[in-house]
C-alpha cells in the first residue's frame, strides 16, 4: 500500500487561510455600515384632539334593580 504524500500539506493549508483570510477582509471593507448612533430628541409632540377641550362626564350603567 503506498504512503501518503504530506509535504504540501502545509502549503495547501496556509495559502487556503490567508486567501480565506483575504476573501473576508475584502467583504467587510465593502460593507456599508449604518451610521453612528445619534442621541433620540426625548421631547414629545403635544397635540390637542378635539375631547382634550372638552369637559366630559362617564356615566356607569344602570344598576339592576334587587330581588
Amino acid at each position: 500500500m503506498p504512503q501518503l504524500d504530506t509535504s504540501t500539506w502545509l502549503i495547501t493549508i496556509i495559502s487556503t487561510i490567508i486567501t480565506l483570510f483575504t476573501f473576508f477582509q475584502m467583504k467587510i471593507v465593502t460593507f456599508n455600515f449604518p451610521p453612528k448612533p445619534e442621541p433620540k430628541d426625548l421631547k414629545t409632540n403635544v397635540t390637542k384632539t378635539p375631547w382634550e377641550n372638552k369637559w366630559t362626564k362617564t356615566y356607569s350603567p344602570p344598576s339592576l334593580p334587587l330581588q
